[in-house]
């Protein structure tokens, strides 16, 4: 959970981006925050003016959406959906009550589906899932994990999965912040039965607006989940953009060298202000530290969003998007 969880709303988790939250709570107005809460790159893929025809028609099924899915993501087959979010909730309706085991510190709305499904869900860390998968029916990974960027070879998650599949049981790997690393992705294998990979349109694209994600998986089992979800599930001006984006070979290839390269120049930054990382990925890099809180508010304070978490004490840091926001990040961790 983070810092403005309110208790009028017990279910709810709240996630990166709470702008308005802050913005009331240190009194600083809204465009003058740096937002470096949520991982998204905030230089995303150059959107275009959607054709006004995709505005009155209904979405066709026929366009070119999942074949270029398949392509970028090497799949065999996908489903969009309404960002990975839809399917994340979606899928714990399709299993009978099941042992589920999910991967934790990591992005809480997995646990969230299946407990509210009454599945019972384990929390496990990544020492613990060998012994874990004896009484687990599903393996719940966020690859890399967020927020500790934590990752595992594809032979390890294929031998997790063998396991699983042996009596039917799932392995969901929710590859959000995969696009930066395409060679580490279990999309090309999740043609196999029991190997379901989540992909989204959010956070390399920079399109988390948009609500777009894929599900990676067995046709049989996307069939289930579509007559699941209904039609129509990503909107059609949605889908014109994801096709351009999805098509941008040149764009895709920049994009990755850049995160790349401004990741390690934050793990640098940090670490010259005693900050050490104790992980990352290409879109954050996450500090587990007693002083979270301190940090947090320091830096918030001075108009800097950052995202805090207590279960462990820790805090998540974004990418700033241009050198004058790499300049007031560096001048606001000289201040603390």
């Amino acid at each position: 959970m983070d810092i403005f969880e309110q208790s009028e709303q017990p279910a709810a988790l709240h996630h990166g981006g709470r702008l308005r939250a802050a913005a009331a709570r240190y009194a600083i107005p809204l465009e003058s925050w740096l937002d470096l809460s949520t991982g998204i790159n905030v230089n995303g893929w150059p959107v275009r003016t959607p054709p006004a025809s995709t505005w009155v028609r209904l979405p066709e099924e026929e366009d070119e959406l999942n074949a270029s899915a398949c392509r970028y993501y090497g799949a065999e087959a996908v489903l969009p959906v309404a960002g990975s979010q839809a399917a994340i909730q979606a899928l714990p309706q399709l299993r009978a009550a099941s042992h589920v085991s999910v991967l934790n510190p990591g992005y809480a709305e997995h646990a969230h589906a299946w407990q509210r499904n009454r599945h019972t869900v384990t929390a496990v860390t990544p020492a613990q899932i060998d012994a874990a998968l004896a009484t687990s029916d599903v393996l719940v990974i966020i690859h890399p994990n967020n927020p500790t960027g934590d990752v595992f070879s594809t032979a390890q998650l294929l031998a997790w999965h063998a396991q699983l599949a042996e009596r039917g049981g799932w392995l969901i790997v929710d590859e959000a912040f995969m696009d930066a690393t395409p060679e580490s992705s279990l999309a090309p294998h999740a043609w196999i039965p029991g190997l379901i990979v989540l992909r989204s349109l959010g956070k390399f694209f920079g399109l988390a607006g948009a609500r777009v994600g894929f599900v990676c998986a067995h046709p049989q089992l996307l069939t289930r989940l579509n007559h699941l979800l209904g039609p129509w599930t990503v909107n059609a001006p949605a889908r014109w953009m994801a096709i351009a984006a999805l098509q941008d070979d040149a764009w895709h290839e920049r994009t990755r060298q850049r995160l790349l390269q401004d990741s390690r120049r934050l793990q640098a930054l940090l670490c010259r202000h005693g900050l050490v990382p104790t992980g990352g990925s290409a879109f954050f890099q996450w500090i587990r530290t007693d002083r979270a809180a301190e940090i947090f508010a320091g830096l918030a304070s001075q108009g800097i969003l950052t995202r805090l978490f207590n279960q462990p004490d820790s805090l998540r840091l974004g990418l700033p998007g241009s050198e004058s926001e790499w300049q007031r990040l560096a001048s606001a961790l000289a201040m603390l």
